[in-house]
């Protein structure tokens, strides 16, 4: 059973009426911020739903998207985007504006979002954010981000860096280990899989010979989580499930997304030699089924598979294509609930 848990040193009152906002005279330095609702959780927990409920509730709700793939266009059943007819009739921002290609970091969508946000407050409305990637909600509601800080220091050739090291310039995997190494602090503040992230910090070591996580140190320590220093006056909802609910629901809706079409999604962006660092590609779901497509490809260009669609290749009779397909789906299945387990213990540091 669902639950939620609020987090927030004083959390907003959501009533609109102007009168009963001004009967509890806020301190001065949080009296300019403006109030907005977060809702976070892991996947599947329903933040959507949440959201859109909400608005039964609460006058000219509109709702801001802060999920990393959710923001990209294409690949709708994938990253679970809210179909258009359950909106209710509730605006939905940061959905589908950025081409599958294009990197999309944490500035990127502070920059696009807060716009968006304020334009729904000047019009009297509420803004409620709904988070899947919690890195744009710190980017968002924290004075604070590293992007920022770090611009203004040079950058180096990370080649000529990775060289003096003796790594690849293609070798991701080392340069997290190599991060690991120089600077254990800062590797365990970001994904393995953010290649960009790691880069930057490498980049970063090799212009200054400055460590990453030193950069986290004073300016960051004073403002970074602190509600006091928050661009907003937020209310957080967190709404939780037991993990043994989430997999289970996990489980069902990838067979259910398997139904809706997801593997011609995933063939309509397939490019064989593509990288899955960048864009939406990066996205789960995507890389396993990588070892299926090339083999179904092969198949196709040689003719030995005719079909339009990707729909039915669940009725597929090639034992090594049938093979490879269940294999992808176990590891989308197993890969998704790994990361409910990595949001789940977010909540902790982020809270």
């Amino acid at each position: 059973m669902a639950h939620l848990a609020a987090s927030a040193s004083q959390l907003p009152n959501l009533n609109l009426d102007p009168a009963e906002e001004a009967s509890h005279s806020p301190p001065p330095p949080e009296s300019t911020r403006r109030k907005v609702v977060v809702v976070m959780g892991a996947t599947g927990a329903g933040k959507s739903r949440l959201a859109v409920d909400l608005a039964g509730h609460f006058a000219g709700v509109e709702v801001v998207s802060a999920d990393s793939m959710q923001v990209y266009c294409g690949i709708d059943v994938l990253t679970n985007k809210v179909p258009l007819q359950q909106q209710n009739g509730v605006p939905h921002h940061l959905l589908s504006i950025i081409d599958p290609s294009v990197e999309f970091t944490c500035r990127d969508f502070r920059d696009h979002a807060v716009p968006i946000i304020e334009g729904i407050l000047d019009r009297g409305g509420l803004p409620v954010i709904v988070g899947g990637t919690n890195f744009y909600i710190q980017a968002l509601v924290s004075p604070f981000l590293f992007d920022d800080m770090a611009e203004d220091i040079p950058d180096c050739t990370l080649s000529d860096h990775l060289i003096e090291i003796g790594l690849d310039n293609d070798d991701e995997a080392n340069m997290y280990e190599h991060l690991k190494k120089i600077d254990p602090v800062a590797a365990q503040r970001i994904h393995p899989n953010n290649h960009r992230k790691i880069r930057r910090f490498l980049e970063l070591y090799g212009s200054t010979g400055t460590l990453p996580s030193d950069l986290f140190q004073g300016q960051a320590t004073e403002k970074w989580g602190r509600p006091s220093n928050s661009r907003f006056d937020c209310c957080f909802l967190w709404v939780d499930a037991d993990l043994h609910v989430l997999d289970r629901y996990v489980n069902e809706r990838v067979d259910c997304m398997i139904d809706d079409g997801l593997l011609d999604e995933v063939c309509n962006i397939y490019d064989r030699d593509a990288t899955y660092t960048q864009g939406l590609r990066q996205a789960i779901g995507v890389r396993e089924f990588d070892e299926f497509f090339t083999l179904y490809f092969t198949q196709k260009e040689a003719g030995e598979i005719k079909m339009d669609s990707c729909t039915s290749m669940a009725d597929l009779h090639d034992d090594n294509l049938k093979s490879l397909l269940d294999k992808a789906v176990s590891q989308l299945k197993a890969n998704t609930r790994r990361l409910v387990r990595r949001q789940v213990t977010s909540k902790l540091r982020f809270f």
